[in-house]
């Protein structure tokens, strides 16, 4: 049970004194009835609530897909830069939704946000084997070696042995190779880093699948959507 207006501000319907206000003026109705007392206990998933005519749709979390730009860092604040969460409508960001993981400043492509801790949790958890999919352009060619070094599971520059990784040759790319890497870590740029361990560097990065989700080409740079009931049960294993 939680109080009304404390439901109604988290859903973006005003502050808790604006809401004050609406509830004396008889402009609440919870369950058919006009309410006059802000503070009443509802059960929000399962009471009926019509705030100045409109229904109201609760909803405890947010699921969210978005094409990570270059430039944004992966934060919820940042002093300096825009973060993923600046680049939010407001009926978005009133859910204080997180990135799941993280994508450098620098690396594009497919990052989640959501408010859901429990989910967060799993998905980032090396212990449940979340494949993370990346394409990459490498400034030298990438060899049956490197792929043979990835699987083993590369030790990066402050000792760190990274677990077994699958890399896979796409083509060449000017002087360089265009590859697929999947890993289930997330540490600190740690594809560049596991190129860098076998003497090679990463000019272009973008996450193109996570766990069962690709990256939806529809989406342009710096654009997001809400995921689909059916692609949050993919993502929760139901």
């Amino acid at each position: 049970m939680e109080r009304i207006d404390k439901v109604l501000s988290n859903l973006g319907y005003g502050s808790r004194k604006e809401l004050k206000g609406i509830v004396k003026k008889g402009l609440v109705k919870v369950n058919g009835e006009v309410i006059k007392d802000n503070g009443l206990q509802i059960d929000p998933e399962k009471d009926k609530i019509i705030i100045n005519g409109e229904e109201v749709y609760y909803r405890k979390h947010i699921y969210l897909l978005m094409n990570k730009p270059e430039g944004v860092v992966s934060a919820t604040c940042d002093k300096y830069d825009t973060t993923v969460v600046d680049l939010l409508e407001a009926e978005d960001a009133i859910f204080e939704p997180f990135p799941i993981g993280r994508l450098d400043k620098d690396t594009v492509g497919l990052l989640l946000l959501t408010n859901d801790g429990e989910l967060n949790h799993r998905l980032i958890s090396p212990k449940w084997h979340v494949d993370k999919v990346y394409y990459a352009r490498i400034d030298k060619v990438v060899t049956e070696s490197d792929i043979k070094q990835f699987k083993k599971g590369v030790v990066l520059d402050d000792g760190y042995k990274c677990m077994p990784g699958k890399l896979e040759i796409i083509g060449d790319y000017k002087e360089g190779s265009e590859v697929h890497i999947t890993i289930q870590e997330g540490k600190f740029h740690q594809v560049k880093r596991m190129f860098e361990s076998v003497g090679k560097k990463v000019i272009y990065l973008r996450r193109v699948k996570f766990g069962p989700l690709d990256i939806d080409e529809n989406l342009e740079e710096g654009q997001y959507r809400e995921l689909t009931d059916e692609e949050i049960n993919l993502l929760k294993g139901n």
